[in-house]
């Protein structure tokens, strides 16, 4: 499942021009998506995505609430 979520980020990084919500990332993946969220955050801190929060450069693993994601 990391490797399909791990495809879906990038895909989605590579094809961006904005920030994106890495919820977009699991629904790729899973027509259950909401349980891989924390998986999809995971990941995301591990590809070293920019996660912000407001406009604030966040963890996206310890932020809570809503995230947006973007490629470094």
């Amino acid at each position: 499942m990391r490797a399909e979520v791990e495809r879906a980020l990038r895909h989605l990084a590579e094809t961006r021009t904005a920030t994106f919500c890495p919820s977009e990332a699991a629904r790729r993946v899973a027509d259950d998506w909401r349980p891989l969220m924390p998986l999809v955050r995971e990941v995301a801190r591990d590809m070293d995505l920019r996660a912000t929060q407001g406009g604030t450069e966040v963890d996206p693993v310890t932020a809570r609430g809503p995230i947006r994601l973007t490629k470094r």
